[in-house]
């Protein structure tokens, strides 16, 4: 994983919930996406991890390599898979030989049995203030996309990167989202690449952090999807009752505003941490039971955001497991959703059935890729809390100036 900050996934699948020992009528809800990470030493194999995802209906996952035992394991099951690319391998990536190999060795050695439908290169890449990271992205994306093309792949692997929310300049009032001033000459042709090869735009959501910069002020029940009277977006006369759509509907805002308006939005990265040190406030097995709890349930419900009603929810909770050898602050080894032992941190509140789809995330340490292709790491992604330092003031304006509003409107 890298820097996150809000986050889930798309898809149609029937399933049945089981609410409180009741068991409730199938309903059709957008296919729940997962985040595994693997900065562990005691994960179970990945062949034990499949019933697990299918636990929490899981079809699709995210791995931040492109480990060998995961994606072997779940070969001929009905489980999408992300596989990353990371940061450290762009400037290689350039050289569309080496992509070439890499593209062979990690994807199109597990096709078709994996069904890997995307490869995201880079993670959050343009908040770093790296110059030499942000001209190789570019490059790399096109070098890995012309790779799938000379292989016959690209008609079933997108390729995308995945961003930090801190691109955007403005996230409040959702309709005033524009990105950074100092961003857009880098991101533009990025977006006009993505439009021409069909894919997503990736983003790391975290309500979470605006929360912690500000709880005296940051209605908990906004950021944790409970019941509150919601926020109007005096642009758009639109109203919000939680901060996650808030924040997607900023990044359409944004890309409107550059010209990329149909281009689809995929939030890749989005959780609550159960556990924290003292100065991380919220950080509860409560808190966290309600955030991904009450997310799930709005996929299930309705589809859409305010400003997107018809658009579908594409949403990837981080993430699977607490992950002991993370470092920083206590939340960055809490946001699990499952124990390594294979217990729940805590109860969602639903049970996925087994006959629906093979949801499965492996979490087995990544091994060395066929000679010649940089070895991908599990460990290829930085702490949450590094991506919240460089867009601290983002969370905490957006959250501060919705308060605000809020309050008026009480009025």
């Amino acid at each position: 994983m890298e820097l996150r900050r809000f986050g889930f996934e798309q898809c149609s699948s029937c399933i049945l919930f089981l609410v409180s020992g009741l068991l409730l009528l199938p309903v059709m809800v957008s296919s729940v996406g997962v985040n595994y990470g693997q900065i562990a030493n005691n994960l179970p194999t990945p062949e034990n991890v499949i019933p697990l995802v299918k636990s929490i209906g899981a079809t699709k996952v995210k791995l931040y390599d492109a480990s060998p035992k995961v994606l072997r394991a779940f070969a001929n099951t009905s489980v999408e898979f992300i596989v990353g690319l990371g940061n450290e391998y762009l400037a290689k990536m350039k050289n569309t030989a080496c992509a070439q190999e890499w593209v062979k060795n990690n994807v199109q050695a597990y096709l078709p049995g994996t069904k890997i439908t995307s490869i995201f290169v880079g993670n959050e890449v343009l908040t770093f203030n790296d110059t030499s990271l942000n001209d190789n992205l570019l490059p790399a994306m096109q070098s890995v996309h012309t790779a799938l093309v000379n292989l016959g792949l690209d008609k079933q692997v997108a390729v995308t990167t995945a961003h930090s929310l801190a691109i955007l300049e403005t996230s409040y009032p959702p309709s005033a989202g524009i990105f950074r001033n100092d961003l857009v000459d880098c991101l533009v042709p990025i977006l006009d690449f993505q439009v021409k090869i069909g894919s997503p735009f990736l983003i790391n959501a975290y309500p979470y952090f605006a929360y912690k910069a500000n709880p005296k002020q940051v209605s908990l029940d906004f950021v944790l999807f409970q019941p509150n009277q919601g926020v109007l977006d005096p642009g758009s006369n639109l109203r919000y009752d939680n901060m996650l759509f808030a924040q997607i509907d900023a990044v359409y805002s944004a890309l409107d505003a550059v010209g990329y308006k149909k281009l689809p939005v995929h939030i890749s990265e989005t959780g609550w941490p159960s556990k924290g040190d003292d100065d991380e406030a919220g950080a509860t097995p409560e808190n966290a039971k309600k955030y991904n709890g009450n997310l799930l349930k709005y996929i299930c419900q309705k589809k859409g955001t305010p400003l997107r009603p018809s658009s579908d929810l594409n949403i990837y909770v981080f993430a699977l497991f607490n992950e002991n050898m993370k470092p920083g602050p206590t939340s960055e080894r809490n946001y699990g959703l499952f124990k390594p032992d294979g217990t729940p941190v805590y109860q969602l509140g639903f049970s996925h059935t087994d006959d629906v789809g093979n949801g499965t995330h492996g979490s087995s340490s990544a091994q060395p890729s066929p000679s010649g292709s940089p070895t991908t790491s599990s460990t290829g992604y930085l702490a949450i809390s590094s991506a919240t330092e460089r867009s601290h003031w983002l969370g905490s304006f957006s959250a501060s100036l919705f308060l605000m509003l809020f309050k008026l409107l009480l009025l």
